[in-house]
């Protein structure tokens, strides 16, 4: 890889500083590296086709792209870029990260000179498709790295929904809500839920009811071609929302309906041979 593009979230402290401590070095070694400007794609409303980076302000020739921040920096820019193939690669400013795998100052060195050379792996990761239905006209969908969570919206009360699995009825769940997470987000919110982890190259998709209201609330693992459809219950029109990857939220009224199933669009991201999921998962969790 010669040719990289830096993502960075404005939000962390020295953000500016490790930006420009990886362009020289790459530079340096007769790559080229742009840098998001100052303020574009962090974009909020409007029309536009993505929420903080615009796909199109990526040079084509890029060959990989870089984020600086945290996990959640890197999924924004998966999805921003939702389709372009690039390889991407993160450096954590943040806390706990499974996806960002290097540190500010811990290994950056070592990430850019196996970009440099050759002497990393490439990795797909699945991704999700939601489809929202409102008296059966599709009025959304977006895309999720990690998973889609059906949620209330704002009061404390118990949600209702019924799902069913490739037309089939699988059953009617009284819970705070409900998570369909991927085998990469099976560490993040499916974790917290009290959801399986999972590895990440793995093909599937996780149901993870939240705070289920009934003894037998467990997780269910699906097949990765599965379609999953939910249905909101009740009769309170405010209640509940779909949110993706934690960023992109959708009213739901009752009788709504979400439709998710696997994406056609993969995630590529950059593994080094040296750190294996296991060792990543084994330093998180100690």
């Amino acid at each position: 890889m010669r040719h990289f593009y830096l993502i960075k979230n404005p939000e962390k402290d020295g953000v500016d500083q490790v930006a420009e401590e990886i362009r020289r070095y790459i530079e340096d070694r007769g790559g080229s590296c742009r840098i998001q400007r100052p303020g574009q794609g962090f974009c909020r409303g409007g029309e536009k086709h993505f929420q903080y980076t615009d796909a199109c302000q990526v040079p084509g020739d890029t060959e990989c792209v870089i984020t600086l921040g945290g996990d959640g920096t890197l999924i924004q820019a998966a999805r921003d870029l939702a389709g372009r193939q690039i390889p991407m690669a993160g450096v954590n400013l943040g806390h706990l990260g499974y996806l960002t795998q290097i540190g500010s100052r811990e290994g950056v060195e070592e990430l850019l000179e196996a970009l440099l050379s050759g002497q990393y792996q490439l990795e797909k990761r699945m991704m999700l498709k939601g489809s929202i239905f409102h008296k059966g006209q599709a009025v959304k969908e977006d895309l999720a790295l990690n998973e889609i969570v059906i949620t209330r919206r704002e009061n404390l009360r118990v949600l209702k929904f019924r799902i069913y699995v490739n037309g089939e009825y699988l059953s009617e769940y009284k819970a705070d809500g409900m998570i369909a997470a991927t085998p990469t987000g099976s560490t993040a919110y499916n974790l917290s839920a009290g959801g399986p982890i999972v590895a990440p190259q793995a093909q599937m998709t996780i149901l993870t009811p939240i705070c289920p209201h009934a003894f037998n609330g467990r997780s269910i693992v699906l097949p990765a071609d599965d379609r999953i459809e939910m249905e909101a219950l009740g009769n309170d029109d405010s209640g509940q929302v779909a949110v993706f990857d934690g960023d992109i939220t959708c009213h739901m009224m009752v009788g709504d309906q979400i439709r998710i199933e696997r994406s056609q669009v993969e995630t590529v991201l950059v593994k080094l041979k040296n750190i294996s999921f296991l060792d990543n998962l084994r330093s998180k969790l100690a």
